[in-house]
């Protein structure tokens, strides 16, 4: 990537997290300066030399850049760590904020009886591994999961493993013992196993789709992903209800690689 993607790619981002492209290009400019004029950031970043300055008053507003009151004035970026941590901050707050009034809005559903069973889509990695988080964390019981393709055991899935309660019975698989051992030293107090499910490691070739992850947790909620080889995209399907018939198959493909005793099949009757 040539230092023209990556700047535009920069200001990209920039605009992603709410500022306006003039003021992303400046700050951007800025980063590459030690001090810089209004003028010197025009020529370096196309903003015209009027635009920039309204630019600088909203970044020094946001905590972002510093203004000396010199003739001409100069201006200068904060440090990148403190700039990446105040834009994380406002970022948070927004999410927080937006959260808060969702939660305040009133609904408009009739009362209906409770859902027993359903089935749900989701797609792409970061809903998926948000999704397999909460299921993970709400588990009392049981966790049971296979982790079909090694692109997903990251850090922070074993971070989350490694974090489950001990009074919650860990059952990990894995395509191959060089990933068991990464869920054993990272979860010592799961039960691992190298799955006997020959199809989870699926072919590589273009087009091809492979089983990304199965998540069984407390024997009646269950996930499912499928990745596409050539371009890692990750969807999924979600069920719940202790009846589903989906749940009935998850135990009982879930259970080859196990020994008997550990069998999700064999705690409750099918």
């Amino acid at each position: 990537m040539s230092t023209n993607d990556k700047l535009a790619e920069a200001v990209d981002v920039l605009q992603e997290l709410g500022l306006k492209e003039y003021e992303a290009k400046c700050f951007v400019g800025l980063t590459r300066l030690s001090t810089g004029t209004a003028k010197q950031l025009s020529e370096i970043t196309d903003v015209p030399r009027t635009r920039v300055y309204d630019a600088i008053r909203v970044l020094e507003a946001q905590g972002l850049v510093e203004i000396q009151h010199s003739s001409p004035q100069q201006f200068r970026a904060v440090p990148l760590d403190e700039a990446t941590d105040t834009l994380r901050d406002q970022y948070q707050n927004r999410v927080d904020h937006l959260r808060s009034a969702l939660e305040d809005v009133e609904s408009v559903d009739d009362d209906e009886e409770e859902i027993v069973q359903e089935v749900w889509t989701l797609s792409g990695k970061t809903a998926i591994s948000n999704r397999t988080e909460d299921l993970v964390e709400g588990a009392d019981e049981e966790v049971v999961l296979v982790v079909g393709d090694e692109s997903l055991l990251t850090d922070e899935l074993l971070a989350l493993l490694r974090d489950v309660s001990q009074e919650v019975d860990l059952l990990v698989g894995a395509v191959s013992e060089t990933v068991e051992a990464r869920v054993t030293r990272a979860a010592p107090s799961a039960t691992t196993f190298v799955s006997g499910l020959d199809w989870l490691h699926g072919a590589k070739g273009d087009g091809e789709i492979a089983i990304g992850r199965l998540l069984l947790v407390d024997r009646s909620k269950f996930l499912v992903s499928s990745i596409v080889a050539k371009t890692g995209d990750e969807k999924a399907i979600f069920g719940s209800g202790f009846g589903n018939g989906l749940i009935v198959l998850a135990r009982r493909l879930m259970a080859q690689g196990l020994v008997a005793n550990r069998d999700p099949s064999k705690h409750v009757s099918d």
